[in-house]
């Protein structure tokens, strides 16, 4: 089953059909086309490029019901109030500006104001110069249906689009595919049945700060926020449902940059959680967050959350997720009746399950998406052919071909049907010799769950080809032990893994030991690498590795965000090989750590190796980050 957007295009172009008939309808016969241009001879009645009106306003003046203007490139000063029933078009986002920043100057003045039946479409907005500060909206609603906002961008506004039906009666509007960055709230409802879809909002770091912010009095209101894109950072929320709004929130995708949640549902109303992507880059707060009355199905959450991936609150139903990396997978506040919490994946967290049994149809297995490697481009949450999550959710909730549901972010009605494809296994990682009576090899396990065994490969030669003539063993540990070949100086070595299918991955990083002629003795000799420190997210203790190519003078840093020194983990000359260290981050360290043995606050941290060769020559650094999670 190949993957399928026509129905999900073919029913917005529908309604938005509908939505334009209703219009057109309601239009007077003599409606007029108008313009508007920093180059026009401002003549009223403004009905060609050559007598464009040289203000919005201007010409808007004159407009009646069912009237069109379009806005030709450039600069306009001021501030727009619509009509009902006006169209009113731009020649681009990034060419048509409306900048209010020189008149806008309390929270609650407006660069564009849309009212009943209205089309705004293809502005840019610069609307105030001090938006953290609460100062400045770019397009709010007033009226009381029948809107399109659509290919708009809004920069610097407390709010980008404010529709608030408390004030304003506007409770039917679709919010489509605008560009909303450097802005307090992207999106704020109140008492609406808006249709939010296809937006990309980009909040800063400002506190309070929030993607989409969704409220009502009153749970008959169910807005509708669908397939947006959000990045938001330190204490930020990505979609927030507040009092009694009823929401549905699907098929977004959060990013979580340093700080902040992904979703969070307050009381009041119920809200419908389904199919959204959560991902932590640097690191993040929450995933999830909820009270009560909330279906949360086919989510995935990932990354270095500080908290919890997932908190079900009483009465939330909790099904079809897929958490990992978080200090904690799925936790309970409350919940405890086992049948509204089943069919989920945690795997790889701090802690799974927490504050509650979970029963067997609850997994913590690699959940084997297409691609979860952040260093070879797009992550891809598709699952591969063999992945266990395949026809494992809930038997009551339907994939979209008919079959018993995945787990996971394309599984259930609102996912997709697509092609398992069967991929390899992952490289092998970390692999390593040691010498003392037998070369020994060790490496990280691989956890797909259709792997069946590693192929150990050796050569004499430096970046060898991996083949059916450097092939020395199979084995389905994770080590690999060899004693010493008679006649070669130097071995080098290379695994892969192979599933049960007969794919094989990529080769790992080569390692290879030489023989040191005076002593007569095998040493390992590998390039220079600094691993990922394991666990992450971790508390209060983790490991570092790092591999040296020859021996040399190594220092091993570790510093907080702000880039204060935390501690010294290595001060010293080492021989070639592979090593590891411990920080804790509850305890001193030797050398010149300043934390003086006090506890480390939850964080980000930075750990940075630098290595000195013959002559103090420097030869190698990196540095990398880690997550401290309490």
């Amino acid at each position: 089953m190949q993957h399928n957007c026509t129905l999900k295009l073919k029913t917005f172009l529908f309604f938005s059909f509908l939505f334009f008939l209703l219009i057109a309808y309601s239009l007077p016969l003599n409606a007029t086309i108008r313009y508007v241009s920093k180059t026009g001879s401002s003549v009223p009645p403004y009905i060609t490029w050559e007598t464009a009106a040289d203000s919005i306003q201007k010409c808007i003046n004159i407009c009646v019901f069912g009237d069109t203007i379009y806005v030709a490139n450039g600069i306009y000063q001021e501030q727009v109030v619509m009509i009902a029933g006006l169209s009113l078009i731009g020649a681009g986002m990034d060419s048509c500006v409306i900048d209010s920043r020189n008149i806008v100057s309390a929270w609650d003045d407006i660069a564009i104001e849309v009212t009943d039946s209205c089309l705004l479409k293809g502005f840019r907005l610069i609307v105030a110069n001090n938006f953290d500060e609460g100062i400045g909206m770019g397009i709010a609603g007033s009226g009381s249906c029948n809107c399109l906002v659509t290919l708009n961008k809004v920069t610097n506004a407390s709010n980008a689009i404010f529709l608030d039906a408390t004030f304003y009666g506007l409770t039917d509007i679709t919010v489509y595919k605008n560009i909303c960055e450097n802005i307090g709230i992207g999106v704020n409802l109140f008492n609406s049945n808006a249709i939010v879809r296809n937006n990309f909002i980009f909040v800063p770091n400002i506190i309070g700060g929030k993607g989409i912010y969704l409220g009502a009095f009153g749970p008959s209101y169910t807005p509708l926020v669908d397939s947006n894109y959000i990045e938001i950072t330190p204490g930020g929320v990505g979609i927030q449902k507040n009092i009694d709004s009823s929401p549905t929130i699907k098929n977004n995708v959060i990013k979580l940059k340093n700080g902040g949640r992904g979703i969070f549902s307050n009381v009041g109303g119920t809200s419908k959680i389904f199919n959204n992507l959560i991902i932590a880059e640097q690191s993040g707060y929450q995933g999830i967050d909820k009270v009560s009355n909330v279906e949360v199905i086919n989510n995935h959450i990932r990354g270095h959350l500080s908290s919890y991936g997932i908190l079900a609150g009483p009465n939330d139903i909790i099904k079809n997720n897929v958490v990992t990396e978080a200090n904690t997978g799925i936790e309970s506040s409350g919940i405890q009746n086992l049948p509204y919490l089943q069919y989920n994946d945690s795997w790889n967290n701090g802690v799974n399950y927490a504050a509650f049994a979970p029963d067997t149809t609850n997994l913590s297995v690699d959940p084997m998406i297409v691609n979860d490697d952040r260093t070879q481009g797009k992550l891809d949450f598709h699952l591969q052919k063999y992945s266990p999550l395949i026809d494992s959710g809930d038997p009551n909730i339907q994939d979209k071909d008919g079959s018993k549901s995945d787990i996971g972010l394309y599984g259930g009605p609102y996912g997709e049907s697509y092609i398992y494809v069967d991929l390899p296994p992952r490289t092998p990682v970390n692999l390593t010799a040691n010498v003392d009576t037998l070369i020994k090899l060790n490496w990280n396990k691989n956890t797909e769950a259709d792997f069946s065994y590693y192929k150990v490969y050796r050569d004499t030669t430096f970046n060898f080809s991996v083949d059916s003539t450097t092939l020395i063993a199979l084995v389905t540990d994770t080590f690999y032990y060899q004693t010493f070949p008679s006649n070669v100086e130097t071995l080098y070595y290379k695994l892969t893994a192979v599933d049960k299918q007969g794919n094989e991955s990529n080769p790992s990083d080569q390692v290879y030991v030489k023989l040191v002629s005076v002593k007569n003795e095998w040493i390992p000799v590998n390039n220079y690498i600094l691993y990922q420190n394991y666990p992450n997210p971790f508390n209060p203790s983790t490991k570092i590795g790092y591999k040296l190519k020859e021996r040399g003078y190594v220092k091993l840093y570790v510093y907080d965000i702000k880039g204060e020194l935390v501690s010294v983990l290595v001060n010293e000359v080492q021989e070639a090989g592979y090593y590891e260290v411990e920080f804790n981050a509850a305890v001193s360290h030797s050398g010149e750590s300043p934390n003086g043995g006090r506890n480390l606050a939850s964080g980000v941290y930075i750990y940075q190796i630098f290595v000195k060769g013959e002559n103090n020559i420097p030869v190698f650094s990196d540095i990398k980050k880690m997550l401290l999670a309490k």
